[in-house]
């Protein structure tokens, strides 16, 4: 028998610990590497977990809805069980007795924090009141003379005060709970660290262009106008992920991400195989960035279908975890009520960012006479540590060129 424990993997840069939504196979069933195991609620979204050894399922150690830290042990597998039959349960005892178990820590509940009572403070002057209403006014600090009674001759009663103390004690918590802070949710606490984590780790500056969408608005048209009923319409952000990638083959050097620490040897660009661009989707109290490999491959159709159906799917968090790793470049469009520009933080390990502003019609000049064209400010954010300025605008034109000009693959 050759165990192997089964650690809770990290599924993006910033993931610290997950929940399991369910395991995809039983104990003593055969896992084949490559196959899915089990499903993990991120701070991002819920992602299939692959298994990367062939092995048989000899325990699970975390549950259904428990969560668990990354490199946690989360079962064993035995990698030499592939071919042993463990239904008997001789076999299947055999293989339980040899498994260390790992037993997870009881975490205590936190206490609940009351609010004080105020001071108390013995009322004055000659007031009807019960003797048990002047005990609990004097216990809550109740003045009695601000108290309209309800007995004879307008005697303070118990019941009065109590109604007063309950009053001030639902006014007090209710002012508490306006002013006290509102803990972070776990895709907040994700998107802080890795954004802390962008601009305090990657040295970034930006460079900006206008764009013309006279040439791609008339495409658009024209494209949705051929479209059968029913069709995935092209949105500009397809149109902007093909440009990218377009000028991503053009630009190599920018098509990478750096690895390893600046100050030794091992520093080093990592070239990417293919372009693979990301797009920030603004979700409920979050951000996500699906991943789009492989765009170059794909016609406007293609991507339009693509694009809409993994967007739907990180609106839900269902995106899977192949969809949240391995771009080299994001985009981020604010859309039409977004500002005329701004400048967005790399996400990391990416190299760089391209923020769009919101389309609007300007005035300009073209061969001397003036015209009113729809324009957008490009800002693209870039990894010093990956480009130069010169490159970055080089860049940045040669993708101003390929969105204004009419050479589109559609197919």
């Amino acid at each position: 028998m050759a165990l192997i424990a089964i650690e809770l993997p990290r599924v993006g840069l910033v993931m610290e610990n997950a929940r399991l939504v369910r395991w995809l196979k039983n104990v003593g069933d055969l896992v084949r590497q490559g196959e899915p195991l089990l499903e993990l609620e991120t701070e991002k979204s819920t992602v299939e977990i692959e298994s990367a050894e062939t092995g048989r399922l000899v325990e699970i150690l975390l549950q259904v809805d428990q969560q668990a830290q990354v490199g946690d042990r989360i079962a064993w597998l035995d990698t030499e069980g592939a071919g042993v039959d463990t239904s008997g349960p001789a076999e299947s005892s055999r293989l339980v007795a040899s498994v260390a178990r790992a037993r997870a820590e009881s975490i205590a509940p936190r206490p609940t924090s009351s609010l004080p009572l105020a001071k108390p403070e013995l009322a004055h002057g000659r007031i009807r009141s019960s003797p048990a209403a002047r005990h609990l006014a004097a216990q809550h600090g109740v003045d009695l003379a601000q108290l309209a009674g309800t007995g004879p001759r307008g005697r303070v009663q118990l019941s009065d005060v109590q109604r007063a103390v309950e009053s001030h004690c639902r006014q007090t918590a209710s002012a508490s709970a306006a002013s006290r802070p509102r803990p972070l949710s776990s895709m907040r606490r994700a998107l802080a660290r890795s954004m802390t984590l962008s601009s305090t780790t990657i040295p970034q500056f930006a460079v900006e262009r206008a764009v013309d969408w006279t040439a791609l608005q008339a495409l658009r048209t024209k494209l949705v106008a051929e479209l059968p009923a029913g069709a995935v319409r092209p949105s500009v952000n397809d149109f902007l992920l093909q440009a990218i990638a377009r000028a991503l083959l053009s630009f190599p050097l920018l098509n990478a991400t750096f690895s390893g620490d600046a100050n030794s040897p091992d520093a080093a660009l990592v070239p990417a195989h293919g372009t693979h661009v990301g797009l920030v989707v603004a979700v409920e109290d979050g951000l996500l960035v699906p991943v789009f490999h492989g765009i170059e491959q794909l016609g406007l159709s293609e991507l339009a279908c693509r694009r809409s159906e993994t967007v739907e799917r990180a609106l839900h968090g269902k995106l899977k975890r192949e969809e949240l790793d391995g771009a080299t470049i994001s985009l981020s469009n604010l859309g039409a009520r977004g500002p005329d520009r701004f400048t967005a933080l790399i996400n990391p390990p990416q190299a760089a960012i391209l923020a769009v502003g919101r389309q609007r019609d300007c005035v300009v000049a073209i061969d001397g006479r003036v015209h009113v064209r729809p324009m957008s400010q490009l800002t693209l954010g870039v990894d010093h540590r990956v480009a130069d300025g010169r490159l970055a605008t080089d860049f940045l034109a040669t993708l101003a060129e390929i969105l204004e000009g009419d050479v589109w693959r559609t197919d």
